[in-house]
């Protein structure tokens, strides 16, 4: 088999995966804005706490989100300017959404590419 084949298959396979184990999990219930007012207090505690830690799971979280464009990303984006601060907020939404964004390009691209330019020429 063609070694560019078994990547693609390897990339589909676990994009697929990731989103069947969103599903199957419920994770999507952790993106909603009910489940963020009512964590909103422990949210806080948490972040007063270990702020870097907090960003860093946020922004990673966020990143797979966009990337494999699952539902949520405008409820996380509203959660981090709530958590975060306005400032804050927009840095680390601004930077996970470009990384995640790029991340889906980069995937579709490779993935696509030799169908596209079959298709357009």
């Amino acid at each position: 088999m063609n070694k560019k084949l078994v990547q693609r298959i390897i990339i589909v396979a676990a994009i697929i995966i990731a989103v069947i184990l969103f599903k199957f999990l419920g994770l999507g219930q952790y993106l909603s804005l009910d489940y963020l007012k009512a964590s909103q207090d422990k949210f806080t505690q948490i972040y007063a706490s270990h702020r870097l830690l907090v960003i860093a799971t946020y922004m990673g979280i966020y990143i797979l989100v966009t990337a494999l464009s699952l539902p949520g990303a405008a409820v996380m984006t509203l959660a981090g300017g709530a958590m975060f601060g306005f400032w804050v907020g927009v840095l680390v939404v601004s930077f996970a959404s470009t990384i995640g964004a790029t991340l889906a390009s980069f995937v579709a691209r490779f993935l696509l590419r030799d169908w596209v330019q079959n298709r357009f020429g």
